[in-house]
């Protein structure tokens, strides 16, 4: 999984996020950063009122947060969702002994993760 610092640069880069069921993100500065949250039609649900997105959180009772605006949370993009935002500039992802290695069409990017590696792909892409 990406790291919340790698999709705040994401996000300030201009990635947009349109959600939909099984998106993952976080809710920063709640005392909730640590708890990833996962836009379900059973528990999570997107609505949109009055023209903005809105996060709902269906039958938890126990919390006091019962919706939130989509500005206000952080998407976690998962790996398919990040090799699409690299579209034809995408060659390859390979394992290597350090991780993963995501090679575009005149870069490469290594991390541990494959979600990291093609996280900073994307960002490379957007600063270019």
């Amino acid at each position: 999984m990406i790291t919340m610092e790698q999709a705040g640069r994401l996000r300030k880069a201009g990635v947009l996020w349109t959600p939909a069921a099984g998106d993952r993100f976080v809710v920063p500065d709640r005392d909730m950063d640590d708890d990833v949250f996962v836009v379900s039609d059973m528990t999570v649900e997107v609505h949109d009122y009055q023209g903005s997105k809105v996060i709902g959180f269906n039958g938890t009772t126990e919390w006091a947060l019962d919706s939130i605006e989509q500005r206000e949370v952080v998407w976690l993009p998962r790996e398919e969702q990040l090799r699409a935002l690299l579209g034809a500039y995408f060659q390859s992802l390979e394992s290597t002994p350090d991780g993963y290695r995501v090679t575009l069409t005149n870069s490469t990017h290594t991390s541990e993760d494959a979600e990291q590696a093609y996280a900073e792909a994307v960002l490379h892409l957007l600063d270019a």
